[in-house]
């Protein structure tokens, strides 16, 4: 069978959002995963992944470690004669082809990727899409131009693999996920605080998550009514993603939660600073509200802290319309969406 090493560096979200295409790539060849160490929890989850080598990119991650040669030249002897092709996938904003560079070096014979920038030799297959198409479609558009498409029932959505039992608790809930890598892509504790407050308010539970170096942000959005818990730092991510599928909905910023509730069809309340566009990045087949203002002067600043004290483009979200969207989306299938994004 024909061996393809797929590469997508990036977040669990990042990551999440390619595997619908990977499944496509899978159905004719046997697919390998290259990802970073911020998306290889993602990566390990998804259907139709052989294997998941992670190696971190230094022109695609946020916090990079300086370029190694040393480190280039390991991963081109590990990957030399492994791979009869490579599928490059990138964001709108990255670029491929510093990777596909260190590919061919390695003597893989077809790479496919996107790119606006002239690639000279370093593509067999450089394909081109519309800048406002969704990242899954981005994905899929790109494995079809490399000849996979999805297998017949395969409706596209996200999924997982089978996950784990989910942590306790009792239900209805609702899981609320304050924190971002990025802080301008999410509320306010404050704001998340009171969500959690109506939430409870109306008779849900709330579980409250995050990674570890956000339990004080999570103890705090908890400590909002007795019926929330605390589950900052306190599940790995196929955890998570158990817990989430488990709720009601989940509310959250734009962040890897919006894509794990769409990959196990729990419905989103979306709180969406306008920072980066909502047509690229809006919950894949999945139920949702959506809050925010994108008519600020600001929208598309892809900021990763918003410079301003109040963010304005969060100025309209109220926490008991958020509750609200909770409450309607609440036993309501796909689709059913509604936007507060001007």
């Amino acid at each position: 069978m024909k061996r393809v090493l797929a590469i997508r560096q990036d977040n669990n979200g990042d990551v999440l959002l390619i595997g619908p295409a990977l499944r496509a790539i899978g159905s004719q060849a046997r697919v390998d995963l290259m990802c970073g160490p911020r998306g290889a929890a993602a990566g390990r989850l998804l259907p139709g992944v052989d294997a998941v080598d992670v190696w971190e990119a230094a022109w695609i991650d946020a916090e990079p470690h300086p370029v190694s040669r040393a480190d280039i030249d390991a991963l081109v002897d590990r990957l030399r004669v492994r791979y009869d092709e490579a599928v490059i996938f990138t964001s709108f904003h990255q670029s491929p082809l510093p990777m596909a560079l260190v590919l061919r070096m390695a003597g893989i014979q077809r790479i496919g990727a996107i790119s606006v920038d002239y690639p000279g030799s370093l593509l067999d297959v450089r394909h081109r899409v519309d800048d406002e198409i969704h990242e899954v479609e981005r994905a899929l558009s790109l494995a079809a131009a490399m000849g996979y498409t999805l297998p017949r029932g395969d409706d596209g959505r996200l999924r997982f693999r089978e996950l784990p039992p989910p942590p306790l608790m009792p239900a209805p809930y609702v899981v609320v996920h304050p924190g971002c890598t990025m802080t301008a892509r999410t509320w306010s504790a404050d704001g998340f605080l009171e969500v959690t407050r109506a939430l409870c308010t109306r008779g849900y539970y709330v579980a409250v998550t995050g990674s570890a170096n956000e339990s004080d942000l999570t103890a705090y959005v908890a400590s909002g009514h007795e019926r929330a818990r605390n589950f900052g730092g306190a599940t790995s991510f196929a955890k998570f993603a158990s817990l989430v599928a488990g709720a009601v909905a989940a509310v959250c910023g734009n962040t890897a939660t919006t894509h794990v509730a769409a990959a196990v069809g729990t419905p989103v309340a979306e709180i969406f600073p306008p920072t980066i566009s909502f047509a690229r990045f809006r919950p894949w087949m999945v139920s949702y509200e959506v809050f925010g203002d994108g008519s600020v002067a600001c929208a598309g600043c892809r900021a990763r802290a918003c410079p301003f004290d109040d963010h304005p483009c969060l100025q309209n979200v109220r926490a008991n319309d958020i509750a609200d969207a909770v409450a309607r989306l609440h036993g309501v299938g796909f689709p059913n969406v509604r936007s507060m994004l001007a």
